[in-house]
This record gives C-alpha cells, sequence and structure tokens, in this order.
C-alpha cells in the first residue's frame, strides 16, 4: 500500500478511535468505574518487597530505560533466562521456568499473560515535560535517518525490503515508534519537497522548536491526534494498562472515554499509583545516580542472591545424586555478560546512541519554547503530573527502606567481621560506577551521531 494512505487510515483509525460509538457521561463513567474497581480489587499477596520467579520491567518509552537494561539487566541474568520481546504480540510461554525477565514497551496489561503471584514489576518515570520534549525529539531523529533517501518513495521500498529477513527487532516494529517514525518520515519529506520547489531559503528563528520549514513544530506535533492516542499521559495509560497496544479487552473504551472526558482520568491515576504500589521498584530519570544505586540495592542484589541460592541447590541435588563432593562452581551458574542475545541491534542501537542522555545539551534549546507551549504541555499530561509526584513519593520512601536495610546489614557486619565490606555496599557501588561510565559513553556517542543527521 502507498505510504500516504497507510498514513492516512492510521489517521482515521485514531479518530475514530478516541471517541466511541456510546460515550455519553453516564455511560462512560459507569465504564470507567467498573474497570478501576475490578483493577483496584486485585490485591499482591507476597511482600513487594521480595523478587519473585520473573522479572518484568515495564519499559516506559523516553525514561532511560535502554541503560537500566543493558547496564544492570543483562549482566544479572543469563542470555537462557531472557524471555524473547514481545513488543506487538506475545510471542513467548511466560510459564516455562527458563524466562526470568521480560524488558518490553508493553503496557501493565502484560500481567494478564504472566504468572501474576509469581512476577515482580519494575519502571522508571520521568518528569512529563521532559518525556514529551524527548519523544518529539527521537520521533524525528529516527525519521531522519530516512532522509539520505531522493524520496519518500525510496525510503520505504527500502525498509520493505530489510525488514522481511531482519534477524532482530527494528524500531519500526516497536510501539509507539511503529506510529510515531512513519508520521514524522512522511511530514519530514514534504516539507524537504516544499523547500525544494521554493528555492533556497533563510531559517532565522530563536525557538529551534518552531521550524516550520524543516520540521513539524512542537505545538503542531502536540496538538495532532497522534499525539493525544499515543503520547499524552502515556505514563499513565501504560501503568494502567490502558494504551492502544493493551491485552485488557475493555482498554479501548476506557481510554476513549477518559480522553473525552477529563474528569475520569481520576479513576484511572488511581489504578495507576496503585499498580506503582505493587512494585518492586519505581526508578526517576531525574534522580539518576539515586535511581541507579537503588536499583542496584532493590533489584541487583536479590537477582544475585537468587542465582547463589539456586546454584547451592543444584550443587546439592548434583552431590547427593553423584555422592561426591565435587559441583560446579557458582561463577558458572551466575548471569553472564554475553550480548549475543540481544541481537536487537537497531532498537539498540536506536536508544542507546539516541538523545537520550543529552539533557544538559538541550536545556538551552528547551528554555527558548514559549511558556505557553509549555503550559498546553502540563495541561495535555495532567494526569502524568500526578502520577509523578505520586512517583516521587515512593522513590523517597523506597531510599528509606534501602537506606535501613544498609545500615543493618553493615551494623550486622562490622560487628561480626570489623572492617569488612558488606556484598550490598560494594555491589552499589560497583553499578554507580558502571552506569556513570555507561552515561558518559552514551553523551558522547549521541553527540557523534546527531552531528551526522541530515535534516
Amino acid at each position: 500500500m502507498d505510504p500516504t494512505l497507510k498514513l492516512l487510515a492510521f489517521l482515521i483509525l485514531v479518530l475514530a478511535n478516541i471517541c466511541p460509538i456510546k460515550s455519553d457521561f453516564s455511560h462512560c463513567e459507569k465504564v470507567v468505574k467498573n474497570w478501576a474497581f475490578s483493577s483496584l480489587q486485585q490485591r499482591v499477596k507476597e511482600d513487594k518487597h521480595t523478587l519473585r520467579d520473573l522479572l518484568f520491567f515495564l519499559h516506559v518509552p523516553r525514561t532511560g530505560g535502554r541503560t537500566y537494561f543493558h547496564c544492570f539487566l543483562k549482566r544479572l541474568y543469563a542470555n537462557a533466562q531472557e524471555c524473547p520481546r514481545s513488543y506487538d504480540k506475545l510471542r513467548f510461554d511466560p510459564r516455562k521456568q527458563e524466562c526470568r525477565l521480560l524488558a518490553t514497551h508493553d503496557d501493565y496489561s502484560m500481567m494478564s499473560k504472566l504468572p501474576k503471584e509469581k512476577t515482580s514489576v519494575v519502571t522508571i518515570l520521568r518528569n512529563p515535560v521532559d518525556r514529551i520534549f524527548s519523544t518529539y525529539e527521537f520521533s524525528i531523529e529516527v525519521a531522519a535517518r530516512f532522509l539520505v533517501h531522493p524520496n519518500l518513495t525510496s525510503a520505504t521500498k527500502m525498509v520493505g525490503r530489510l525488514r522481511p529477513g531482519a534477524t532482530g527487532v527494528s524500531t519500526l516494529d516497536i510501539w509507539p515508534w511503529k506510529y510515531l517514525v512513519p508520521w514524522m518520515r512522511e511530514d519530514l519529506f514534504a516539507r524537504r519537497d516544499a523547500r525544494k520547489m521554493m528555492g533556497s531559503i533563510d531559517i532565522k528563528r530563536n525557538d529551534p522548536y518552531n521550524m516550520e520549514e524543516m520540521v513539524m513544530p512542537l505545538q503542531e506535533y502536540i496538538n495532532d491526534p497522534r499525539a493525544h492516542e499515543l503520547v499524552h499521559n502515556g505514563e499513565t495509560f501504560q501503568v494502567a494498562g490502558l494504551t492502544n497496544n493493551s491485552y485488557f479487552a475493555e482498554s479501548h473504551e476506557v481510554r476513549c472515554c477518559v480522553q473525552k472526558h477529563k474528569i475520569l482520568g481520576e479513576h484511572v491515576l488511581e489504578v495507576a499509583k496503585k499498580r506503582l504500589d505493587d512494585m518492586l521498584y519505581v526508578g526517576l530519570t531525574e534522580d539518576h545516580r539515586e535511581s541507579a544505586t537503588m536499583f542496584a540495592n532493590v533489584v541487583g542484589a536479590q537477582v544475585i542472591s537468587q542465582a547463589l541460592t539456586e546454584n547451592s541447590s543444584m550443587e546439592s541435588a548434583a552431590n547427593s545424586k553423584s555422592g561426591t563432593g565435587q559441583g560446579s562452581s557458582h561463577s558458572e551458574s551466575l548471569p553472564d555478560n554475553d550480548d549475543n542475545q540481544d541481537s536487537t541491534s537497531d532498537h539498540k542501537a536506536d536508544e542507546i546512541g539516541s538523545t537520550e542522555d543529552l539533557e544538559e545539551k538541550k536545556e538551552t534549546d528547551r528554555s527558548r519554547v514559549s511558556e505557553v507551549v509549555i503550559e498546553q504541555i502540563r495541561s495535555l499530561n495532567h494526569l502524568d503530573f500526578e502520577l509523578y509526584k505520586y512517583a516521587q513519593e515512593i522513590f523517597a520512601k523506597q531510599h528509606k527502606h534501602v537506606v535501613e536495610k544498609l545500615s543493618s546489614m553493615e551494623s550486622e557486619s562490622m560487628f561480626n567481621n570489623p572492617g569488612g565490606i558488606t556484598m550490598w555496599k560494594f555491589f552499589s557501588s560497583a553499578m554507580c560506577i558502571v552506569v556513570l561510565l555507561a552515561l558518559l559513553f552514551l553523551f558522547v556517542n549521541a553527540r557523534r551521531r546527531m552531528s551526522k543527521v541530515k535534516i
């Protein structure tokens, strides 16, 4: 199908999805309240601070999740323990014992496919304004890579030729980029064609987010129906399990009702808060260093402890069976560092080599955006702002809990072994160094990539 027709078809679908056939307030109120009541009745029986058999990393786009995945999780879990990607559809059996780590952009509705009582969930949230900026920038950055082609038709054909034989998962296959990137790609080609017809243009603007001759202005982007469907309040909808990529049968109608009747969003917000309360760990992009340290202590230490315990059990079973005192060493069962399991090189390059960690450089540019646009972003993402505030409260409680636990362990260690350093403290420090080095690499690499982007 012609790419223009594809985009038009999606726009029609988005416009149709915003308002269901029956969307009067009384009906919507009943639908949303029933869904919220059912969701809030779900209880977590086990201690939420204890890591269970399966770890589900609910990766909210543009929150720095790839850093956590590659610098932490892929070093903590063996390749064989990592579940295949799901992104668009469930392509694995999560009930298999060897599947221990699932990291995707899927929303919380994925839990309906997982063994709930054996699954721990972790996520990271970001200041909504910064996340909107980053989503806009990343959509343009990936789309701009296609401008090496003479026209949109050539670019689309190239994608069609490469993807059927690809072994990994492309950014163009992953929600929400599979919708946002093609949209920006067509827009960039249209504006480039318009510039060619007009001849040379002298562009002098103080606001880099309002260069309509080159790219779609930020204000136009945030007001488009596609942004309302895919971007705004995205953190709340993803944590609640109500994106347009949801597995919940009622998600479409609930989401549409909330979009039409803003006041009903409070019910979705309460569900999202409950989801965060039940999670093993909730991080914040803005407090990256502290967040990484807590991640190492809350999640990392427990993964290592699980691996050591399982290894010890396997050794005991093997010794009992063989009658010998020899068994495999601890190092054989600990997570390896082989990155070959993650064959999604295109997606990995897109996110790690992207502008995710260039906030210092962008602060100056973003400060030039009018307060009117900023205020509009705040208004369009009011649910995300409330959820982010709640996440900050959880983050503070997590920090207090970790500090108290580490202090208790350190005191015990010093009493039993003066001068000793606990494994927890060592692991925390080591992970901090890893993250800082990774961020430095990402910063330098992203600057190099951005300098080559052809607009």
